[in-house]
């Protein structure tokens, strides 16, 4: 059973290791510092740091699962995350958005970090909705939950602090549910929280890296709290959000939309 001391402690280990792994990234960043720098959408020089602090701080906070669950939590996170990580590296620059503009690409025989986002995502929540479901298609909408709420937690990193403030709040309610989802959900949260000052101060953005590792953190804490019947809503609401931003992405590309509305949306 999980108890309301669990879920305490693994917001605060969350948060914790994801302060730590910051501060430890700020006083010595691998490599040249400059290819953690990114300009933002006013134009302010901020930090990359913030994304691998939180996906080291949501995979440590989920540490008081049982074992099939923490892989499974760990799995989604960290190949969340590391995908994300491809694409604020080698996607900087690239002014494609939504996935049409990737599988177009591909069809042509492009493979952009877009395509290996979408495609090594999706393949890493199938895993580790196999992990925490029995039936085949509970698997496969689990699978559909993870990686959509990965992308949508993505999507909506347009401005400073959106994203970690999604999570919070669509976090908040999985803390009333019993059982590991109220875990996972705590862990996402702490990881969160812990960014979030920064982030809307103006001095780091989690990028990619970190709005795909917390999303699939907070993905995993919904497939790990519901049935069937929650998880067709949840997978039914998520891909038509992302076919909702698909279809902004691709206006925005036709100067239909202001400059910059959906800049940072998700690939």
């Amino acid at each position: 059973m999980i108890t309301p001391t669990r879920r305490r402690t693994a917001f605060l280990t969350a948060a914790t290791a994801t302060r730590a792994v910051l501060t430890a990234l700020r006083t010595r960043p691998p490599g040249d510092p400059t290819h953690w720098q990114r300009t933002n959408f006013a134009g302010r020089t901020v930090e990359l740091h913030a994304g691998p602090a939180a996906t080291a701080g949501a995979v440590l906070g989920a540490t008081a699962l049982a074992p099939r669950q923490r892989a499974a939590a760990s799995l989604a996170v960290l190949a969340a995350g590391a995908c994300g990580a491809y694409d604020d590296v080698a996607g900087a620059g690239d002014t494609r958005r939504g996935f049409r503009a990737h599988l177009a690409a591909l069809r042509g025989g492009e493979v952009t970090s877009g395509a290996v986002k979408l495609f090594g995502v999706s393949a890493a929540a199938l895993a580790a909705g196999a992990l925490l479901k029995e039936r085949p298609v509970d698997k496969v909408l689990a699978g559909v939950v993870i990686a959509g709420t990965a992308h949508f937690v993505n999507l909506v990193d347009v401005r400073p602090g959106r994203a970690a403030a999604t999570v919070l709040a669509l976090g908040a309610p999985g803390l009333l549910r019993a059982g590991p989802g109220a875990t996972l959900a705590a862990a996402s949260m702490g990881a969160a929280a812990a960014v979030l000052p920064d982030d809307m101060a103006q001095r780091t953005m989690i990028g990619d890296t970190g709005a795909h590792a917390l999303g699939a953190a907070l993905g995993a804490a919904v497939v790990a709290g519901n049935g069937r019947a929650g998880l067709a809503a949840h997978a039914a609401g998520l891909v038509a959000a992302a076919v909702c931003g698909d279809t902004v992405s691709r206006v925005a590309r036709t100067g239909c939309v202001p400059e910059g509305a959906g800049r940072r949306a998700a690939a």
